[in-house]
């Protein structure tokens, strides 16, 4: 994808990654849609974006992530991009995890972004670029962190699939999967506290990864070794 002129919809942008990126991409050329929970938030990173169009949509209502993929198109004149960048944690033993905690993180990291890439695979032309973050618990699957790491797993699952049904029409589905990050995400969790964690990596560092694998086509992100991500074609 050339970025310059893409037009791109950060679903999370008020949070620490969403944002980051959605000013990265504005400042190579990008024309982006920004979506969130946070109004006051998402209105500064707008007004950092020269007041880039931007929404709020409720990540419980799956037509509320759909509506927000064609409001976008209409701002735009388009779509080239979708990357979903919304999330949230909970930790504590799975069995004292209430159903309606285990609920939440699957509409938020899991059926939210479904929903959001759904309405927005057949709007993209080829050349086009899918993309969600997942995380590396989805494949770690931590104690205390299972509701968390199966949804998690859940949206990795689904990005695999729908990247050979978006295949022959030539759309990139990217997953980027992220370790522990420097952003405070852990602790605003619903439920439960964090176990002892490393030093996050930097958002920025996060963020110039992000925007390379966009621009390469890749089909994944990853931890590699030491503390680098890798992209994956």
């Amino acid at each position: 994808m050339d970025l310059r002129g893409a037009r791109i919809l950060v679903p999370g942008a008020p949070g620490e990654i969403g944002a980051a990126l959605a000013v990265r991409l504005h400042a190579l050329g990008a024309r982006t849609a920004l979506a969130g929970r946070d109004r006051e938030a998402l209105t500064r990173v707008s007004a950092a974006c020269e007041h880039a169009p931007a929404r709020t949509f409720d990540a419980w209502d799956a037509y509320s992530c759909a509506k927000t993929v064609h409001w976008a198109a209409a701002e735009l004149g388009g779509l080239d991009g979708v990357v979903v960048c919304v999330g949230v944690a909970a930790f504590g033993p799975a069995g004292e995890v209430e159903d309606a905690v285990s609920e939440h993180l699957m509409a938020v990291n899991a059926l939210a972004p479904m929903a959001f890439l759904r309405a927005a695979g057949d709007r993209l032309p080829e050349g086009g670029v899918l993309a969600a973050v997942t995380g590396i618990v989805a494949e770690a699957a931590p104690a205390r962190m299972a509701d968390y790491a199966a949804a998690k797993a859940a949206l990795a699952t689904w990005l695999t699939a729908v990247r050979r049904e978006q295949r022959r029409r030539g759309v990139t589905v990217l997953e980027i999967n992220l370790p522990h990050m420097d952003t405070g995400f852990a602790g605003r969790a619903v439920v439960g506290q964090a176990p002892p964690l490393p030093r996050g990596l930097p958002v920025p560092e996060a963020v110039d990864v992000i925007v390379r694998a966009l621009s390469e086509g890749a089909r994944l992100v990853r931890p590699g070794s030491g503390a680098a991500l890798e992209v994956v074609r």
